[in-house]
């Protein structure tokens, strides 16, 4: 199914250059993927304590953008440069749902969305991440499939923060909706990515029975 995912190659592109310049700097990628969640941590963490401050949301738009570049820069630095190595397999999974808890942890506080439904989008996004991984496991590749990818994600979250932080009101209708959809649409998500890994993994065998 289609997702924001799928501009990856493109954004890629624009930040070669930038990329290059980071390796000649000794930048490694297990560097890149820890400043990325620290910042994260850091974002969501000072969100929380400023929920009273709905204008600070305005920065989630912004840090969502430099988390997909700085997401796409250490994997470009580990594949591109030699730097591929199993911590930073294991980095780059963990960071990412540890990432992505904190960033939309915020919305939980804001008076706007019901708590309860924040933190069940939290626990599908960890299990839609976990689906896209086992795939490696079972021989497959790891599964981005949509419709609600950690790209998808981001845009939905900064978009809602852009509108809130310039102080536009979420009307009731819409913040009753809003998570309960994202949920669903986590869970075609978590579907997909189980579905495709295993039809995967089943071509695979055919391709190597016939060969």
């Amino acid at each position: 199914m289609p997702s924001i995912y799928s501009l990856k190659p493109l954004f890629q592109e624009r930040l070669r250059p930038l990329v290059r310049g980071l390796a000649g700097a000794g930048i490694t990628a297990n560097q890149v993927t820890l400043l990325a969640c620290a910042l994260s941590i850091t974002t969501g963490a000072l969100l929380i304590i400023f929920k009273d401050l709905p204008r600070l949301l305005l920065i989630l738009p912004a840090f969502f953008f430099l988390r997909m570049a700085m997401n796409a820069i250490d994997g470009m630095l580990a594949r591109e440069f030699g730097q591929k190595s199993d911590v930073g397999a294991y980095l780059n999974e963990l960071t990412d749902v540890v990432s992505d808890a904190f960033l939309s942890l915020p919305f939980a506080y804001l008076g706007i969305f019901d708590p309860f439904w924040i933190g069940v989008i939290i626990v599908l996004a960890v299990i839609s991440e976990m689906a896209g991984t086992i795939g490696v496991m079972i021989g497959a590749t790891r599964r981005y499939d949509g419709p609600m990818g950690k790209s998808d994600r981001a845009f939905i979250f900064g978009a809602a923060a852009l509108w809130i932080g310039v102080g536009g009101r979420i009307i009731s209708p819409v913040a009753w909706a809003l998570p309960r959809l994202l949920a669903v649409l986590l869970v075609a998500t978590i579907v997909n990515r189980v579905r495709n890994g295993l039809a995967e993994k089943k071509a695979a065998r055919a391709n190597s029975m016939r060969a």
